[in-house]
């Protein structure tokens, strides 16, 4: 995997989504509470927005000129959230393939699980990934998706 040319990906979705510890898990390190603060370039592949962005409209410009360095825009919504921060078709403010990820599946019903497939959807995500970095599941696929064919 490492001798491939991967997409760069920028996660999107509100605080405690789980969008730090998802790049936790997949770099193999420990998993810990880190509250990201700044755009963060995680090995050169992955751009990891504080969730402010997404939550306060007057920052959400942030994201768009960050997406930029992208090739993929991925919306990050936690498994257990009540409701999502992503409105129908926002996608389409960023002119590039879109992704969802569902985290925190092992906090959530089937019912939740699919609500969040669901919001991503119309949100405009082309393909969803359920996923959870504390049992470790659902990252083989979205790993593989992100290496070039």
């Amino acid at each position: 995997m490492d001798n491939k040319k991967k997409k760069r990906v920028i996660l999107i979705g509100r605080s405690m989504a789980g969008k730090t510890t998802m790049c936790q898990y997949m770099n193999h390190e420990g998993l810990k509470y880190h509250k990201t603060q700044t755009i963060q370039l995680i090995n050169d592949k992955v751009i990891d927005t504080p969730g402010e962005y997404l939550e306060r409209t007057y920052m959400r410009g942030a994201l768009q000129v960050t997406a930029v360095d992208a090739d993929v825009i991925a919306f990050v919504q936690g498994a257990d959230e009540a409701g999502t921060m992503f409105s129908p078709g926002y996608a389409s403010m960023f002119g590039k393939p879109c992704i969802g990820i569902v985290t925190k599946s092992d906090l959530a019903s089937e019912k939740q699980i699919e609500d969040a497939k669901n919001f991503l959807r119309q949100a405009g995500a082309q393909k969803v990934f359920v996923t959870s970095s504390y049992e470790g599941t659902g990252f083989e696929e979205l790993i593989h998706f992100f290496e070039d064919e």
